[in-house]
């Protein structure tokens, strides 16, 4: 099974990289996923720039195309995403629109950071959406508050017990259901 662990913040100056490798490395450590982390930074996805609707699955671009086999090959996923003013970053929802088949019928989970916060209301926004795509959100998920605290001078993510429990909750979540939705 392969879980894509995405972080969703494109900012320069952003932490969202230190919690998608903390995550990973989790999952690894978990030993049931193969894990691939795709940075939205380094996708460079355009504004959504596809002329056919996703749902055709008509793809003129280059990047469009690697972008859904990278989704498409996974079995499951991870949004890492900063909570911005109430809500989520452009940069995930616009690689979130770019697809549409893809999506669905997998599981997602979700590490949330911010400030008192915690991304809570981020990822309340991204099960929203993720359900139109007939995706299946669980309800674990990371919440990181004071998300700029939790890291150590070399930008890593300090350990924190607590976290580490609801890493595992939600990873044995999403692989329960990733075998159930791969059939």
């Amino acid at each position: 099974m392969k879980l894509a662990v995405i972080t969703g913040s494109v900012r320069p100056g952003r932490i969202g990289p230190a919690f998608a490798a903390w995550f990973a490395d989790r999952a690894r450590e978990q030993g049931a996923f193969d894990v691939v982390q795709l940075d939205l930074a380094e996708v460079g996805l355009p504004f959504h720039d596809e002329p056919h609707h996703p749902k055709t699955g008509i793809y003129l671009h280059d990047h469009t195309r690697r972008w859904s086999e990278a989704i498409d090959g996974a079995d499951a996923f991870v949004m890492v995403t900063p909570e911005y003013n109430y809500g989520y970053g452009a940069a995930l929802k616009n690689a979130i629109d770019f697809l549409h088949k893809e999506w669905a019928d997998k599981p997602v989970g979700f590490v949330g950071y911010g400030g008192i916060g915690a991304g809570t209301r981020a990822i309340q926004q991204l099960k929203q959406v993720v359900t139109t795509l007939r995706m299946v959100p669980v309800f674990e998920s990371v919440n990181v508050p004071f998300a700029p605290a939790q890291l150590d001078e070399a930008g890593a993510v300090r350990p924190d017990e607590e976290r580490d429990v609801a890493a595992r909750a939600m990873l044995e979540e999403l692989l329960r259901l990733a075998r159930k939705l791969r059939s």
